[in-house]
C-alpha cells in the first residue's frame, strides 16, 4: 500500500502562491495580470506536448513521456488557471465554488435517470 503525504490545503496554498507571485512579478498592473493569464495557454501546451511524447505520436522523437507526465501537467494547468482567478478577485475560493456548483447542478439534472 502506497503511503502518500496528505495533499495540502487548497485556497491557503493558491493564496501562499499568489503572494509569491505577486512579490516576484516583474511586471505589474495589467499587463502583469494578463500575462499571468496568457501563462494558462503555456500550460495546456505542454499538457499536449506531454499527451504526444506519451503516445510517440511524433516518429522522429518517439516516446518521450509517461503518463505520469501527463498528470504532472494537467495539475500546472488547474494551478495556473486557480492563480489566475485569484489574480482576478481576491473571492475566487466563493466564485470557484459556486460556478463549480451550478456547473454540478446542471450537469446532474441532465444526466439519463
Amino acid at each position: 500500500m502506497n503511503e502518500q503525504s496528505p495533499a495540502p490545503e487548497l485556497w491557503s496554498t493558491i493564496d501562499d502562491l499568489y503572494e509569491w507571485l505577486d512579490t516576484n512579478c516583474p511586471v505589474e498592473g495589467r499587463e502583469g495580470l494578463l500575462l499571468r493569464i496568457l501563462k494558462l495557454s503555456e500550460e495546456v501546451g505542454e499538457v499536449s506536448q506531454a499527451v504526444i511524447g506519451a503516445t510517440g505520436q511524433n516518429p522522429r522523437k518517439g516516446v518521450t513521456h509517461t503518463w505520469e507526465d501527463v498528470e504532472a501537467e494537467l495539475c500546472d494547468v488547474v494551478i495556473t488557471a486557480l492563480l489566475a482567478l485569484r489574480a482576478l478577485t481576491p473571492q475566487a475560493r466563493e466564485m470557484f465554488g459556486g460556478h463549480l456548483e451550478r456547473v454540478r447542478e446542471r450537469s446532474l439534472a441532465s444526466a439519463p435517470q
